[in-house]
């Protein structure tokens, strides 16, 4: 019985670690577009920065939960360098 409560909270925690890890590339994001808002020089600074703060923390805490694979896979999909070596890997597997 108890592994099978293990399993379920287990699969409760990789989902909302896959959440939060999603969520933070929202934040990470957000930084483009508040240049546009009407606000202050300063409270811009205060929105950029908070935004990308909170984006770390949220993928830390969902790596954390998710594991630390699920973590590198999504980061790694994410990342653009890998975006460039990817294509050039699919060029060469359809030659």
């Amino acid at each position: 019985m108890m592994q099978n409560e293990s399993k379920a909270t287990n699969s409760f925690r990789y989902k909302v670690g896959m959440v939060l890890i999603i969520s933070s590339f929202i934040f990470w994001v957000l930084p483009l577009g508040i240049p546009f808002l009407p606000l202050t020089g300063k409270r811009m600074a205060i929105s950029i920065t908070s935004s990308l703060v909170i984006a770390e923390v949220f993928f830390w805490i969902g790596a954390i939960m998710a594991g630390k694979e699920a973590a590198r896979k999504i980061r790694t999909a994410f990342n653009p360098k890998d975006w460039k070596r990817r294509r050039t890997e699919r060029r060469k597997d359809s030659e």
